[in-house]
């Protein structure tokens, strides 16, 4: 069994994922006592690709230590957070562009048009491709798990974003697989649970280095904001391929 003291809420809460702006407000966090069993990574060709994708061979900036002015606390093991970790293995298995676009039952067919996006923005500069990947995914519908899947909560894989929609973290998921196959090393992007303190609920976005900077990339907006710009968003914690991050007020 594994124990860690988050700053979180329950992942369901994410059915009130936010559609519309806000202005700034004040919240409070929520302190959880998660209890949970590390899940088994089997297949050689998960571990293989995971490792593959963490080798791109990209530049990659410095991650700012100050995501939306809070101190951050690497942690080490990932594998606390199932749904994440399945996400990466499904993304490996399923996010591959094949099947027959005929058909009425969702398959692969739709990742074609996903990677020919990746593909006509590569040789863009890093802010423009920024502004498209936030832009591509947030022209998808907004749908709550509830009624994608029929559960409170769940954590999409590009295939079933594309095809269905979803919610917060399901734009934030796809914009984070954007960026690793245009070669953006992992350490670059993470994705950032938060309270939004104006509407008083979750909320999910993608947060890339941008040199000195972190751009944030939320379905609410198709604007890239830096960081410093938003102040009622409070973060819980962030996590990428390799690791997770805690973020407390400073």
């Amino acid at each position: 069994m594994v124990e860690v003291f988050l700053v979180t809420w329950s992942l369901a809460g994410y059915l009130n994922c936010a559609s519309t702006k806000a202005v700034d407000s004040n919240g409070r966090s929520i302190v959880t006592h998660l209890t949970g069993s590390s899940p088994h990574l089997t297949s050689r060709a998960i571990i293989g690709g995971l490792l593959l994708l963490s080798l791109l061979p990209v530049h990659a900036f410095a991650f700012p230590g100050d995501l939306f002015g809070f101190n951050q606390t690497r942690q080490g093991n990932i594998r606390v957070f199932a749904q994440w970790i399945q996400v990466l293995e499904r993304h490996l298995l399923e996010d591959i562009p094949e099947g027959s676009c005929q058909e009425k039952k969702i398959n692969k067919c739709h990742l074609g048009e996903w990677r020919k996006f990746i593909d006509s923005i590569r040789n863009l500069p890093r802010d423009q491709q920024l502004e498209r990947v936030n832009q591509y995914a947030n022209h998808r519908r907004y749908v709550l798990d509830i009624d994608n899947y029929g559960v409170e909560d769940y954590w999409a894989v590009a295939r079933e974003f594309l095809h269905a929609g979803g919610d917060c973290e399901d734009y934030a998921i796809t914009k984070f697989f954007s960026l690793r196959w245009l070669d953006y090393p992992t350490d670059d992007a993470r994705i950032v649970i938060l309270q939004d303190t104006n509407l008083r609920i979750p909320h999910a976005v993608l947060a890339v280095s941008r040199g000195q900077d972190i751009a944030i990339l939320d379905n609410q907006t198709s604007q890239i904001v830096s960081h410093h710009d938003i102040a009622h968003y409070r973060p819980v914690y962030s996590v990428n391929e390799k690791s997770w991050w805690l973020h407390l007020p400073q």
